[in-house]
């Protein structure tokens, strides 16, 4: 079987951000693998250790820098990957269009995604690309298990959790909680540079965006802080009493 593991190019939790021309500017600032996206890639891999065989493909959409991230997922342990190279900010439904079509030339049977992109704070792509492909998703899971073509598990539910079973082909998104993503080890890495990381151009894929983004600012709140005495225990205490019920934030 072939399982697809979308692997999205987003920048450190730990950098700061900076908008340059309506766009994030990554210039000397470290990217990563985003991590509801690792744990996907981790549970193909964990898939492949129980004894399934399978090839795994990491996919990554975006600009060159990308390929330094794809080289993680292979050093993880990926057989190969696949990177589109484009500047273009792709919204979630060109995106999708852009996974199903590789997911048909690569007659994939599994594709995981990240339940929720970091970059867009969105849950919807491995919806939309399950109904492009017009195949089954389960979302949000916590726990899978793989029988065959059919694979079963468990995934969030509002009231809990919900077990499921889905025939492949099928899209699942991951979570926090299925897994712990493997650290790269040494030999792994070294391997990786050998691995084959096919280059496409978005030429080839006939998508353009749908949304435009047209402003872009960075969320920011002012830190206000204030000192109590603390001399008198009492009177601090009712300082911070007062100031929990009256001031704002």
């Amino acid at each position: 079987m072939r399982i697809l593991a979308l692997i999205r190019h987003v920048l450190d939790a730990e950098e700061s951000i900076r908008i340059t021309d309506l766009t994030v500017d990554r210039t000397g600032r470290k990217a990563v693998i985003d991590t509801m996206d690792e744990y996907g890639l981790e549970e193909a891999l964990r898939q492949r250790d129980l004894g399934v065989e399978a090839e795994i493909v990491a996919v990554a959409v975006g600009p060159a820098s990308a390929e330094e991230t794809l080289r993680s997922a292979l050093s993880m342990g990926a057989d190969r990957a696949i990177h589109v190279e484009t500047d273009l900010e792709l919204d979630v439904i060109a995106l999708s269009a852009v996974i199903a079509q590789i997911a048909r030339a690569e007659q994939a049977d599994l594709i995981f995604c990240g339940g929720q992109q970091s970059d867009w704070d969105s849950q919807a792509l491995g919806p939309a690309t399950a109904e492009r492909l017009n195949w089954p998703q389960a979302t949000w899971t916590r726990a899978l298990e793989l029988k065959g073509a059919l694979l079963a598990g468990q995934h969030d539910a509002e009231d809990g959790l919900e077990s499921f079973e889905v025939e492949l082909p099928a899209v699942i998104t991951t979570q926090q909680g299925l897994n712990q993503p493997r650290y790269p080890t040494l030999p792994n890495i070294m391997k990786a540079k050998r691995k084959e990381i096919r280059k496409d151009t978005m030429e080839q894929y006939s998508v353009r965006p749908n949304l435009y983004r047209k402003s872009l600012t960075v969320q920011s709140q002012e830190r206000r802080s204030e000192i109590f005495d603390g001399k008198d225990a009492q009177a601090s205490a009712a300082q911070l009493v007062n100031a929990l019920r009256t001031r704002p934030g």
